[in-house]
């Protein structure tokens, strides 16, 4: 890595949902971000569920967004590599904003190594034990038939409908909202430490959970959840030596 440079992980903004910070105002913050980090990204990993709901059409893409796809093409304009991961709000991202904004698109977990440390990085949906019913969703929200035949109906009635579907979901109990407790219900913990046992990583990064969370596996792996920016406003930073988890606070009133 380049002296004063850093690699950055964020994920789980969900633009376009409504929430007590509304989402306009949440990605103007996030541009923030972005642009007082600006001049020390090395990489920038966006680890998923970006965006609330997307899905592109042929010829359509959701409105919205202006500012957060701005900042972003003016980043990998300059030619600071942004990896873009699906999560599984954002799964139908196609090939729209890896043609029009550069970025790389990962719809798996990847591995790097950074500096001589092992990273293992990934959205979180659909692996480790456990949660079978979004694995058989995923499963269905993959298919390609079911794509195209799902394309073929009206854009103003599949952004009402996942939107409230995403609503809906965050009424009663929202798991993903829950905080830590204990490893034994944290399946992607257990899936880190099982795949630990086969092959060493330094460190484990993962979204969809919604709390920031620096965990030990050993003295030698760290699994960290990076949280959300619903909430949160969290993020994770390595310089190199050591990842970091940390805040980008929302101003007070």
């Amino acid at each position: 890595m380049e002296p004063g440079k850093n690699i950055y992980f964020a994920s789980d903004l969900h633009l376009g949902l409504p929430a007590i910070i509304a989402t306009a105002d949440r990605e103007r913050h996030f541009v923030r971000w972005l642009t007082e980090i600006r001049d020390s990204i090395e990489e920038l990993y966006l680890v998923g569920d970006i965006f609330d709901y997307w899905f592109e059409y042929r010829e359509v893409v959701p409105r919205g967004f202006t500012r957060f796809l701005g900042k972003i093409a003016e980043i990998t304009d300059s030619g600071i590599p942004v990896h873009l991961f699906t999560g599984n709000h954002d799964i139908w991202i196609f090939d729209y904003l890896p043609s029009e904004l550069g970025i790389t698109l990962h719809r798996q977990p990847v591995i790097r190594d950074f500096n001589g440390k092992r990273f293992y990085i990934g959205h979180g949906d659909g692996i480790g034990p456990g949660d079978r019913r979004y694995k058989m969703l995923k499963k269905i929200f993959t298919n390609p038939v079911l794509q195209w035949l799902f394309a073929r109906l009206h854009p103003n009635f599949t952004v009402w409908l996942a939107h409230k579907w995403s609503h809906a979901s965050r009424y009663g109990r929202d798991r993903l909202a829950e905080p830590f407790s204990s490893e034994e219900k944290e399946w992607l913990i257990r899936y880190a430490r099982e795949l630990n046992h086969k092959e060493h990583f330094d460190y484990f990064i993962f979204g969809h959970r919604h709390i920031p969370l620096d965990y030990p596996l050993n003295k030698n792996s760290r699994f960290i959840y990076l949280g959300d920016w619903i909430s949160h406003f969290s993020y994770a930073v390595f310089n190199g030596e050591s990842l970091a988890l940390k805040t980008f606070d929302y101003p007070k009133a």
